[in-house]
């Protein structure tokens, strides 16, 4: 029998700057390249330095300079640990800086596994004052990882959430929320009815949940009466006015009432006032305020609501004395006042709401100034570039064929403004394309 001859173990040698430098800052400092096994630095640590006669000694520049590469390696690992947990956070929350909650259970894992890489370098208190992060809430996803059900906020395990809809209940609320025979009760009517028949008994606002949340639409689409897209229309000035009033509240809690009239045709507001009572007499004035701008011999027909202020005596007494005929305005049908109603939205939210409303002298300049901005300088869309004064008086017939002019030239224009234009590259590149001779 023959015995083979055991291999000889090989003895390795380090040098003793190394072995002073591990017992000065401790076996983390090595840099990863490095491999010393544990055991030896333990033989190490337990004996300690041991006298090392060397031919050039070692300065006291490279000792600082080894210091520095251990802080700086040090340094080098905590940034990278915090750019690494910034990532992670900036992918979960998809690269938005609204504070919002994380209900996917990967982005969680990612922020998880970001923390524990960083740990060696930073305390985790740290890591999660960076991250935002309570610790009851870092402990509850640690714990939650290693459950089956995940990191999910909305787990499907039933464990977790005992007290959810079974999915045979979910199904019928969906089929009873689209089904066509029952599209006549409301999601509250219905969820009581369903209750009665025996089918789903969760609450009401659990079936508003599940709506809102899961986008049902329920057959509910109007069908009749067809909802007006265009008003009344007049075929000229005059024809056709709207009168209403408006209420206001001033900053110290009293209320101000806007009165005025509106031109159907030109959109003119023909007159306007601001009182501080609702009084019957109001309309009166407003109307006879207006009949000076009549410029034809007619009768105007005057639209209106069914308010106290626009069915009085006064007001019937100026009707007749002013030649107007009044229809009374009602919702969705063809006689009615929306215009007007429109010229209130605009003024309110687009002018009076911007400003302070401290007085009714104050009320009363911001209602001047933006009546005349609307009669004479705000140019109205259904008039294609025409002002309401324009149209009420004539005086610009011509100007939408102009501005249709001016658009179609204005792209040439601008063809050529932007082709004179020229820098250094664009002469250069010039210069260097070959010329190309066509022949005749």
């Amino acid at each position: 029998m023959s015995i083979t001859p055991l291999a000889p173990h090989t003895r390795r040698a380090y040098d003793h700057r190394l072995r002073e430098h591990v017992l000065r800052s401790g076996a983390r400092s090595l840099a990863r390249h490095v491999v010393i096994p544990r055991s030896t630095i333990s033989t190490w640590q337990r004996r300690g330095l041991r006298p090392v006669v060397t031919i050039e000694p070692l300065h006291q520049d490279q000792e600082h300079l080894l210091d520095t590469i251990t802080k700086l390696d040090r340094r080098v690992g905590v940034l990278a640990a915090v750019v690494r947990l910034l990532l992670a956070l900036l992918r979960a929350s998809g690269f938005s800086l609204a504070a919002k909650r994380l209900p996917d259970g990967a982005a969680k894992a990612g922020i998880l596994r970001a923390i524990a890489g960083a740990t060696p370098f930073l305390p985790l208190a740290v890591l999660l004052r960076i991250a935002r992060l309570e610790p009851g809430r870092y402990h509850e996803w640690k714990r939650a990882s290693t459950l089956a059900c995940g990191l999910d906020d909305r787990s499907s395990c039933p464990r977790t959430s005992p007290s959810q809809l079974v999915p045979a209940e979910v199904a019928n609320i969906k089929e009873m929320v689209l089904a066509p025979e029952y599209r006549h009760m409301p999601p509250g009517t219905l969820a009581r009815y369903a209750q009665r028949v025996g089918r789903v008994f969760a609450p009401v606002t659990t079936w508003a949940k599940l709506i809102r949340e899961r986008g049902w639409r329920r057959p509910r689409q109007r069908v009749h009466p067809a909802k007006p897209t265009v008003g009344v229309r007049a075929t000229q000035a005059n024809e056709t006015w709207h009168v209403d009033t408006t209420i206001l509240r001033l900053l110290d809690g009293t209320r101000a009432y806007l009165h005025a009239v509106i031109d159907n045709y030109s959109r003119k507001i023909l007159a306007w006032t601001v009182a501080a009572r609702l009084a019957p007499t109001a309309t009166c004035q407003l109307l006879l305020a207006a009949g000076r701008h009549l410029v034809f011999a007619g009768r105007p027909l005057l639209y209106a609501d069914s308010g106290v202020e626009n069915v009085n005596g006064a007001v019937e007494a100026t009707l007749l004395s002013a030649c107007l005929d009044r229809v009374l305005a009602q919702v969705e049908i063809a006689f009615s006042n929306s215009m007007i109603e429109a010229f209130w939205r605009s003024l309110k939210h687009q002018w009076l709401y911007l400003n302070s409303l401290d007085s009714l002298a104050r009320l009363r300049t911001l209602v001047e100034f933006y009546v005349e901005q609307h009669n004479t300088r705000m140019p109205h869309a259904a008039f294609h570039g025409q002002t309401p004064d324009e149209i009420y008086f004539g005086t610009a017939a011509n100007l939408p064929a102009e501005l249709a002019a001016a658009r179609e030239q204005a792209p040439a224009a601008r063809l050529a403004s932007n082709r004179a234009m020229s820098c250094d590259r664009c002469l250069g590149r010039q210069a260097s394309l070959p010329v190309v001779q066509i022949p005749p």
